[in-house]
């Protein structure tokens, strides 16, 4: 698949892993047009100039008649939907606005795909929090989605709705579910990875919402994006269509590991984390098979977690010494 001069929509192209999406796709001189809700001036995408080299709309993927003009207007070819309130702690906090944008977002892009003639792609971002807590781990692509809290939920609800505008319709969709991305760029600090390597860069201790016992399966974003443009170029085999696939690096690591983790990559030994024990409504243990996308895809991440770590941290590094 070539992607010059191809038009491709990402929605939440400011986010951690739209911004680096939408640099790759412009890198490879893709037509890119990104849609916009609110103005982040320090995205990765509008700090490295990446912004002025695509198509912006200005709008919410809540508001139908937007997504549908947009897709036709520049002629879609492929569709990267990303846009989601992301943040468990304010899904739990404010549920409906997670729900607008997670779930009707979803389903306003999908059907207006499903209208438009020119689009022959979407990939749909789902995530690992889709399968909800399981009583096997790790978690595969044939077990049930059962979200149980606000974010959760959305993110069942999302992956069902894509898999049914394929099963009715045959919309050319594809879903996919990946751990919790970090990468340089995540300025969502209340997320463990920026928020510990900010505060130990200040001399601060790191502060785990949790009593740091949770599991999670961390993501690099560049294996992110390179899981997705090659999802993206697997979709022209027809078989891969209506199927959703887990990317990982098969790791399992706590909160507080992975807390210890940064802070001997910054040789800060001395800096000890303060564990308030106090997250709520939160899945305890996560982990996912990228057997299917190994198998399936011929896909393996580039990247080890020390070594996703390490450039992560040279990225906040450099850019707190810029401010």
């Amino acid at each position: 698949m070539q992607w010059k001069d191809k038009p491709v929509l990402v929605t939440g192209c400011t986010g951690l892993l739209g911004s680096w999406l939408s640099k790759e796709l412009i890198k490879r001189n893709a037509n890119v047009v990104g849609v916009i809700r609110d103005w982040v001036p320090k995205s990765v995408l509008i700090n490295d100039g990446y912004i002025d080299k695509m198509n912006i709309v200005r709008g919410d993927v809540a508001d139908f008649d937007t997504m549908e003009r947009v897709i036709n207007e520049y002629e879609i070819e492929v569709v990267f939907h990303l846009a989601a309130q992301t943040i468990v702690e304010i899904a739990n906090r404010n549920p409906l606005s997670t729900f607008e944008s997670n779930i009707k977002g979803t389903w306003n892009i999908l059907e207006a795909c499903r209208r438009a003639p020119t689009v022959k792609k979407i990939i749909v971002a789902s995530s690992d929090k889709a399968y909800g807590d399981q009583p096997v781990l790790p978690y595969n692509e044939n077990m049930p989605l059962q979200g149980t809290h606000p974010y959760d939920v959305s993110k069942s609800c999302t992956d069902l709705i894509a898999k049914t505008y394929h099963t009715t319709y045959g919309t050319p969709v594809c879903i996919t579910r990946c751990g919790n991305f970090y990468g340089g760029g995540d300025l969502n600090f209340n997320r463990i990875i920026p928020g510990t390597i900010r505060s130990i860069l200040k001399g601060e201790q790191p502060v785990i919402r949790s009593d740091g016992s949770y599991i999670r399966d961390y993501f690099y974003v560049e294996d992110g994006v390179n899981a997705y443009l090659h999802l993206a170029e697997k979709m022209d085999d027809t078989n891969i269509l209506g199927e959703a696939f887990n990317f990982s690096n098969e790791i399992q690591v706590s909160v507080l590991e992975l807390v210890q983790k940064v802070i001997y990559l910054l040789k800060e030994e001395k800096i000890k984390p303060k564990v308030l024990g106090t997250a709520k409504n939160e899945i305890i243990h996560q982990s996912l098979s990228a057997e299917k996308a190994r198998n399936m895809l011929d896909w393996k991440p580039m990247y080890t977690l020390d070594e996703g770590l390490e450039r992560t941290i040279r990225w906040y590094q450099n850019f707190f010494e810029g401010q």
